[in-house]
């Protein structure tokens, strides 16, 4: 018999909930209490355990997760319309919230149906595929997922239904690969990032200098050239800083800039990992103002739409550090950023973005990037999985709404196009007859 799909409040809600400044005790308690009331109750065990991810608990998190996806693999969000135009079946793997394309930020409150299949090691295998129109591959690419993803392309060949994002396409997107993978586009540099052991970086520390030099925090940056090759030193000391953070990580979780040997080996007695990411720094401060300017942008079938800017003084720019709520002056630029991004940002840049829409081959992906001194786009990193959506207060941020919903129309479209058998956005097309050449 199959088994009946469970409804979910879903992350979008219980992360919204969170974003404006709910404790989300009072949730927290609800669901603890269904628990409680019922054994088998695996909606409000994956529910919970996105609100103890959310509260920085991770190994709670991913046991009540694990204890949900043994009980049930397949969920619909509760807020669900009625008569959906289509439904979307969302292909998940297990894992912390960023392990999966969020989509469900993506088709919030319109006429699409959302439901999530949960697959992967250690689950059991499904006989019965739910009732859909469209598939979404939802798996990012890390360490942890390489396998499933290799998987999902042999599944993803046969599947019976149309379906979104190519599995062998978002394997392709991990960090330390991105910078070859985008070699010789023309306006486009990559940060280098490649792949160390803690030895090695240990190893390597021992040609840094003691002490910073006095110009490096001004210095440009020698280890990249222009169109996107790369050229890794064999010493160094030739940098003036370096980018340093566990493998695999986000959001800045153990991201530091280190200048000297001494700071590295403070960094590693803190830092418990084995494996880490090391780059270059790239100082991408504005000529204009010192600042520094951070973009999202979402790419849905081959054209770009802006999802944010951060900017800030400080060189890791993220966009809940950026004083954003607190100052005027940045949503100003933001905003600036989001009206005219169709004829300013968008255009000087259309060029590279479709030289890398057609390397990426994917429907739906962001990208993180900023702008060097020179003009080029500078590509901090490339995925499925970044968080787009409309959570900001309106009352503080009233010129997003309208480019996000922009966004997720076309997102719609996409799903619906796809479900429904119409042709691909043009740009698209050509991109699936490239990567299939």
């Amino acid at each position: 018999m199959t088994q009946q799909p469970q409804s979910l409040i879903g992350m979008a809600k219980i992360m919204r909930l969170a974003f404006t400044g709910d404790n989300l005790s009072e949730l927290t308690s609800e669901l603890v209490g269904r628990v409680a009331a019922s054994g088998s109750d695996a909606a409000a065990l994956l529910d919970l355990s996105i609100v103890h991810q959310l509260n920085g608990q991770r190994e709670m998190a991913l046991d009540l997760q694990w204890q949900a996806l043994q009980q049930q693999q397949h969920y619909r969000i509760k807020s669900n319309p009625f008569r959906p135009a289509v439904r979307v079946l969302a292909i998940m793997g297990p894992g912390e919230v960023m392990a999966n394309t969020p989509i469900e930020f993506l088709v919030e409150n319109c006429d699409i149906a959302l439901e999530m299949l949960y697959v992967g090691a250690g689950l059991p295998l499904v006989h019965d595929i739910p009732k859909h129109d469209v598939a979404f591959v939802a798996v990012c690419e890390s360490d942890s997922n390489q396998q499933l993803l290799r998987q999902l392309q042999a599944v993803m060949s046969y599947w019976p239904h149309p379906h979104i994002n190519r599995p062998q396409q978002i394997a392709k997107l991990a960090r330390d690969g991105l910078c070859d993978y985008l070699s010789g586009i023309d306006g486009v540099e990559v940060v280098t990032s490649r792949r160390v052991s803690r030895d090695e970086l240990r190893e390597q520390a021992r040609m840094w200098p003691d002490a910073p030099s006095s110009d490096s925090a001004l210095s440009d940056h020698p280890a990249t050239s222009h169109a996107g090759h790369a050229m890794w030193l064999d010493a160094p000391s030739s940098a003036p800083a370096w980018i340093v953070r566990p493998a695999n990580s986000h959001a800045g979780h153990g991201l530091v800039r280190i200048e000297t040997a001494t700071e590295l080996e403070d960094y590693l007695t803190v830092q418990p990992e084995e494996e880490f990411s090391m780059a270059p720094f790239i100082d991408y401060r504005s000529q204009q103002d010192g600042l520094y300017r951070k973009y999202r942008v979402a790419s849905v079938s081959g054209k770009a739409y802006p999802a944010h800017m951060a900017l800030s003084p400080r060189w890791m720019v993220h966009y809940l550090n950026a004083d954003m709520v607190e100052n005027a002056d940045n949503r100003a630029a933001e905003a600036h950023f989001m009206d005219t991004f169709d004829w300013e940002f968008g255009a000087r840049h259309s060029a590279a973005l479709a030289a890398i829409d057609a390397r990426i081959g994917l429907d739906y992906y962001s990208i993180d990037c900023g702008e060097t001194a020179d003009g080029r786009l500078l590509v901090f990193e490339i995925d499925s999985g970044a968080v787009v959506h409309s959570m900001d207060p309106v009352e503080l941020f009233p010129y997003k709404q309208p480019h996000m919903q922009k966004l997720f129309s076309a997102f719609h479209g996409l799903l619906k196009q796809t479900a429904w058998g119409k042709a691909a956005a043009p740009v698209s097309s050509a991109r699936r007859r490239r990567m299939a050449a």
